[in-house]
């Protein structure tokens, strides 16, 4: 796999399309330059006042509170869906007519979106005590982000990831397996190709 350390630095703090509110994108494929263009991107999004979600069409989101009271989210005409529980995260289709309600303050939410006839996608959100092993497979790119604490990954390269930052694990490169090693908490999003 080859393995690629995102620092905050790297990180990219943009409008939301609808001029609601703001976020800073982590990580996009296959480019982060054209917002209009992208496989899947990860993202943490600033919310300070209700309002409409932008729609992405043809693509699955996944949406978890990260900081803050919680919000409520209205999808399509389905019932209220409540987000209070901390990175437990919730799916729905990017085409659906989405709008947040907040739980009396400003929040941090943990997003991903992919675009399903390219990606499909699994989010899980874990406790990291130890080593975490990520092996190589064709079509699987993982994204890893470090919610809390310190870790290294020992693979080709060192790398020693500091609270807030983030691994990009994709296919080529060095055949072993790669190790992530610490204590914290993580995101983590399997991205599969061609199965969505």
């Amino acid at each position: 796999m080859n393995s690629r350390l995102l620092r905050a630095a790297d990180y990219r703090r943009v409008r939301w399309r609808n001029g609601g509110g703001w976020t800073t994108e982590i990580a996009a494929a296959p480019s982060p330059d054209d917002p209009e263009s992208f496989d899947w991107r990860v993202s943490i999004a600033e919310i300070d006042s209700d309002g409409a979600f932008s729609t992405f069409p043809g693509c699955d989101r996944y949406i978890a509170l990260l900081d803050g009271p919680g919000m409520e989210l209205t999808i399509d005409s389905g019932d209220p869906v409540r987000l209070d529980q901390r990175l437990k995260f919730v799916r729905f289709a990017g085409e659906a007519q989405t709008s947040g309600r907040l739980l009396g303050a400003p929040v941090r939410d943990f997003n991903v979106i992919v675009r399903r006839d390219a990606f499909s996608a699994d989010v899980l959100h874990r406790p990291l005590v130890g080593p975490m092993v990520f092996l190589p497979e064709a079509a699987t790119t993982w994204f890893i982000h470090l919610v809390g604490g310190q870790a290294t990954l020992k693979g080709a390269a060192g790398m020693e990831l500091s609270s807030g930052e983030s691994l990009l694990l994709e296919p080529g490169g060095d055949p072993r397996n790669h190790v992530l090693n610490g204590g914290g908490e993580v995101v983590l999003v399997k991205l599969t190709r061609g199965t969505g």
